[in-house]
């Protein structure tokens, strides 16, 4: 018995009466793309295909456009651990939702070495199987960024990033903004001396919550009256300082350390946000739970993922050079940010 012989996207354009043209858009065109078909034809040209079985070849897919239809996903930090889970999961559930809308499929990039070593050039490099590249993490290696912007080679960053010798096509969160917003909040509520528990930088999303508090602080004449510029130090020694320095809002970086300051105050007696307002700048790296819903701002981590993701695929079917966007970073009203005491000193009654 004869093969049979393979449909073509000529025969479908035959069958429904359109151009191969518009076959090819509505099987491999980008969604703005096939906007622009008529629904009644696009639907026209599905019936077809669904009628005949259709099925597009996909090696004559990718050499059509020279593309394999493969975002590649690198992170400088492991993203699966527990630790770290709750930091990259919405990132990844974003570019997996967006990739699944563009027709692309996902490669992580894990050859990259372990630990601090991880490098996107690395040796067993896999880089180049993918059309381009969704980079993120708390910190870049300077070096790589600079050479990914220098090099042809389709990427966006998610988070902001600088220092890179030219401009860096990203996603990011408005942390300034929302830092800023905080602070002037909690001034608002009487609080004139603050705490401030977290790093300056170097990273870009660390040094922007940095440059959101010190801006409220101008421009509401509020006092530092203490900076722990570490994370991770023990309870009682963020606490009994925060406590010494007559700080009636406290300002954490990191979420876990809220957390365990927060449950040593309330052993001790000191009320939040009775005696002491917490506010947390966006949980971050190290996981923390608790039963308080600590007064913050929500990152927008999945739509941080979709809109670098669309970007990136913006970049490689049109070759454009992509865009610097700074989302929203929403408040959430918590419970722990209140009125001032009106008598700072009163709340050293929890000291030890």
């Amino acid at each position: 018995m004869a093969a049979t012989k393979r449909l073509t996207q000529i025969d479908i354009a035959k069958l429904a009466g359109v151009s191969q043209a518009t076959v090819s858009l509505v099987l491999n065109g980008a969604p703005t793309a096939v906007a622009r078909i008529p629904a009644e034809t696009r639907e026209r040209v599905q019936k077809v295909i669904r009628a005949t079985g259709y099925v597009a070849d996909p090696i004559a897919r990718r050499m059509a456009k020279g593309l394999n239809r493969i975002l590649g996903v690198f992170t400088y930090e492991p993203a699966f651990p527990s630790a770290q889970a709750d930091f990259f999961t919405p990132f990844l559930l974003g570019i997996e939702e967006e990739a699944q809308q563009q027709n692309y499929d996902l490669l992580l990039l894990t050859s990259a070495g372990v630990g601090n070593n991880r490098k996107i050039f690395s040796e067993n490099n896999r880089l180049r199987i993918a059309d381009g590249c969704l980079v993120l993490g708390r910190e870049f290696d300077r070096a790589e960024l600079a050479r990914l912007v220098a090099e042809d080679y389709p990427f966006v960053a998610i988070g902001r990033r600088e220092d890179a010798g030219g401009p860096v096509p990203y996603v990011g969160g408005d942390y300034a903004a929302g830092t800023r917003a905080l602070v002037e909040k909690a001034c608002l509520l009487g609080h004139s001396r603050l705490a401030y528990v977290g790093p300056q930088g170097p990273a870009e999303s660390v040094a922007d919550r940095w440059l959101g508090y010190q801006a409220a602080l101008s421009a509401t004449g509020a006092q530092q009256a203490l900076h722990i510029a570490t994370v991770n130090r023990p309870a009682e020694e963020i606490l009994d300082a925060i406590l010494h320095s007559g700080a009636t809002a406290a300002f954490f970086i990191e979420l876990a350390d809220a957390v365990r300051v927060e449950i040593l105050a309330r052993e001790r007696g000191v009320s939040v946000p009775g005696d002491l307002s917490m506010i947390v700048l966006g949980s971050h790296i190290r996981a923390g739970r608790s039963a308080v819903r600590f007064t913050s701002y929500e990152i927008p981590r999945e739509e941080m993922g979709r809109q670098a993701t669309a970007m990136l695929v913006t970049r490689i079917e049109t070759g454009g050079i992509g865009t610097q966007i700074l989302l929203p970073c929403e408040p959430v009203e918590g419970e722990t940010l209140g009125p001032s005491p009106s008598d700072p000193a009163q709340k050293t009654d929890g000291m030890t």
